[in-house]
């Protein structure tokens, strides 16, 4: 068998300049001593400390915004996969502002805090196989008022989820769309220093995301756009129409659309809030329809029947796709999803989570709660035994 660790070191050197994440660089120095003492870590910015993004008008309750990076991991058992009793686990992990990382729900905005007394200070990548899954950029703003230190999720700028593209090596230059609150693209260029409203579409944008290198956006009907800058939209796909929410999806290389049919649903088991009256009332998932863009120019979207072994999650702020054999015992042809709007959910701690998960088969069109399929549950939180058990070394 081949001896890694005499690989040349400019073969190295090629290899480490396709690397596309700091998490990228930070697997290749996990082999061995010799691969670490090639390449260096990339200093990229650190993901907590973005710079200041001013509001020049753009939103009326706030001074302006500081941007957040989380990624989220696949992470895999150290055990024999081929034993009943493994199973990967998925994770989200976000560097606050001051530096310190926290772990978060995949598919959500909710924190785990504090953690288990007997979860690890520090996962090993030569034990835990660790794999990246997508990255997500949030805006949060900086409150209004002079003495205030409060900060929170932009929401009057910020809808769904920001795109973020970085133009150099270090981060400090960059470029990101988002969806203003009237459902117009907004742009930030670090080069600009401002805010640009890209009055385009009639019709408001949901969903916004960064695919091999490009911004797009999708609208309520289904047109999706190529966005390469204020000026320059190029329509990559006809409307599809039908559903009541659009989400853009890369799996394989490949852009999938995913159009969400919701209806209104009362919660129960609330009590009504006469300050929020709308507190009691969500919308609730009722089905799917999956489609992927033609890759002969036609600007047509397909309709797919069959993920096959394919899983797709679908977040508050991303989306994302992996291989269902690459998740141990689950099945592919299904999608994972989160409920936009909070409603009554009880973890195994007892608190209050906020949304509920849910998952939906292509084959029959079914729904039901993750809670219903021990395969899938054992995706998220609380933490396997495997990492726990860990905790001493």
């Amino acid at each position: 068998m081949a001896d890694w660790s005499l690989l040349p070191k400019d073969l190295l050197y090629l290899i480490a300049q396709c690397f596309e994440t700091p998490f990228d660089a930070m697997r290749f120095r996990s082999v061995c001593s010799s691969w670490r003492s090639v390449v260096s870590p990339r200093r990229h910015r650190s993901p907590g400390r973005f710079p200041f993004l001013p509001n020049h008008g753009i939103s009326d309750t706030t001074w302006g915004f500081y941007l957040t990076k989380r990624s989220v991991f696949r992470i895999g058992s150290p055990m024999d996969r081929s034993t009943a009793h493994s199973n990967d686990w998925l994770i989200k992990v976000e560097e606050d502002v001051y530096g310190r990382n926290k772990l978060a729900n995949p598919l959500s905005k909710s924190s785990y805090t504090p953690l288990p007394k007997n979860f690890p200070k520090v996962l090993d990548l030569l034990i835990f196989p660790a794999f990246e899954l997508c990255q997500e950029y949030v805006l949060h703003y900086l409150n209004f008022w002079p003495m205030s230190n409060r900060t929170g999720d932009a929401s009057d700028l910020y809808r769904e989820k920001v795109a973020y593209k970085c133009l150099n090596y270090d981060g400090s230059e960059f470029v990101l769309i988002t969806i203003h609150v009237s459902g117009k693209l907004a742009m930030f260029k670090s080069g600009d220093g401002r805010w640009s409203m890209i009055p385009h579409s009639v019709l408001p944008y949901d969903d916004v995301m960064l695919f091999k290198g490009e911004f797009y956006a999708v609208d309520n009907s289904g047109a999706t756009f190529l966005v390469e800058s204020q000026d320059k939209i190029t329509l990559v796909a006809e409307p599809v129409f039908g559903g009541d929410k659009k989400i853009l999806v890369e799996s394989n290389g490949e852009l999938f659309l995913v159009d969400m049919y919701l209806t209104i649903d009362s919660k129960e088991n609330f009590v009504l809030d006469d300050e929020n009256p709308e507190s009691i009332l969500h919308e609730k998932t009722v089905g799917f329809k999956v489609f992927k863009l033609r890759d002969d120019g036609s600007k047509k979207w397909i309709v797919v029947r069959d993920l096959g072994d394919t899983i797709l999650f679908l977040g508050e702020n991303c989306s994302f796709s992996a291989s269902a054999s690459g998740l141990s015992r689950c099945k592919g042809n299904c999608i994972v999803f989160i409920d936009g709007f909070p409603c009554p959910c009880e973890e195994d701690d007892g608190e209050f989570k906020g949304s509920d998960i849910s998952i939906f088969y292509l084959e029959d069109g079914s729904i039901s709660p993750l809670s219903r399929h021990a395969e899938y549950s054992l995706l998220f939180w609380p933490p396997p035994y495997w990492i726990t058990s860990m905790s001493g070394i």
